[in-house]
């Protein structure tokens, strides 16, 4: 971690910043939740009333919201302990290990 004021404060303003997008990314995800919850709720085999295609589209787009909350997690986690975002190295091929 840095010790100057100014790089502190932008630290501070990317994790404020990483935090609200995690926020709004968790408030979606229960939201697809309730949804799908709501739609398998409302499924009658019976009379033939399916909604897969929703509950299917719904459920990939939780998991997507849980990689962008986790992703935001880890970058909070890299800011706090100092690392630059320039200081990982972009693999040129293959696998990074």
């Amino acid at each position: 971690m840095t010790d100057s004021p100014r790089d502190a404060e932008s630290e501070s303003k990317l994790i404020a910043e990483c935090e609200v997008a995690q926020a709004e990314f968790t408030a979606q995800r229960d939201e697809c939740i309730r949804k799908v919850r709501e739609l398998m709720a409302a499924e009658d085999p019976a009379n033939g009333i399916f909604h897969a295609n929703e509950i299917y589209r719904l459920q990939k787009d939780k998991l997507r919201l849980d990689v962008e909350i986790e992703f935001k997690r880890k970058k909070i986690n890299r800011i706090r302990l100092g690392f630059d975002e320039s200081d990982v190295a972009a693999p040129t091929s293959g696998m990074p290990f």
